[in-house]
């Protein structure tokens, strides 16, 4: 019989006992059925399931980390519990592969942590999550131009050295008017939003689409707001050449969700 030890997804409230029911059925990391770790006198419970132990112990999950077909399918098993927490309740999201060495250590977490957790699901009910970035667009200033035209009265040396100051000229216009979007979309979320965290611009493998992402913020917005926020941001590249503003959403509130009393407590991982 395979070993496995309890990944745990997130943390929620289940006021009204419904939750165990709701994700009856619904697979998690490994295809792993999830279920409720409950202490006594509390709403709140920590939604895990069982997993391989030899996956996530930590020479085996440090090369996991590497294989980014794996790392994939266990973010796409954990965004989709969490989601469908989302859509019923509170939720606080735990960090990717976040493992216990049984249900009881989790049960064990949950009841010295309960407090810090109970605050923050009350912080964070009827609020999601809206990320929002703003790329540059314009051509980089290291990308060779076309041939320039043999009839624009310039020598072709004198051409090319124009239609590269063209573009490095586009691109700073480009920026500044990313620092434009940047300030409307701050009067936006003024608005709307009750917090902000400000990410990493993505780079690499991490930034997908065209442009260079200069902007990663999220920002909590009140679920009955939602919207609006989402429509008043979108505006925000409005006649601004070569800026774009990309907002997705709305998502559980990973980005407003960390705590340090959510890591696992010293001797329960393997």
């Amino acid at each position: 019989m395979t070993a496995t030890v309890s990944y745990a997804y997130a943390v929620a409230r289940d006021a009204d006992g419904s939750l165990e029911e709701a994700l009856s059925g619904l697979p998690g990391v490994a295809e792993a059925p999830v279920h409720l770790v409950r202490v006594e006198h509390s709403d709140d419970v920590v939604v895990v399931s069982p997993v391989p132990e030899r996956d996530f112990q930590e020479a085996a999950l440090r090369a996991h980390l590497e294989d980014l077909d794996w790392l994939e399918s266990v973010a796409r098993a954990h965004h989709r519990v969490i989601q469908a927490l989302a859509a019923r309740t509170a939720v606080l999201p735990l960090r990717l592969a976040t493992v216990y060495l049984d249900d009881e250590r989790v049960r064990l977490m949950l009841r010295v942590r309960h407090e810090a957790f109970a605050s923050r699901l009350t912080d964070l009910a009827a609020q999601v999550e809206w990320g929002v970035k703003i790329y540059v667009e314009a051509a980089a200033e290291t990308e060779r131009p076309a041939s320039p035209p043999t009839d624009a009265g310039l020598s072709p040396g004198r051409a090319y050295l124009s239609q590269r100051r063209a573009q490095r000229h586009a691109r700073e216009d480009a920026y500044r008017g990313a620092e434009q979007a940047a300030e409307r979309v701050e009067a936006a979320a003024r608005a709307y939003a009750v917090d902000r965290v400000q990410h990493r611009p993505q780079q690499g493998e991490l930034a997908r689409g065209p442009g260079e992402n200069v902007i990663n913020d999220a920002y909590l917005v009140p679920l009955q707001q939602a919207e609006d926020f989402r429509a008043d941001v979108m505006q925000a590249a409005e006649g601004l050449p070569g800026v774009r503003v990309e907002v997705t959403g709305p998502w559980a509130p990973y980005s407003f969700a960390a705590l340090a009393e959510a890591e696992p407590l010293k001797g329960t991982t393997p």
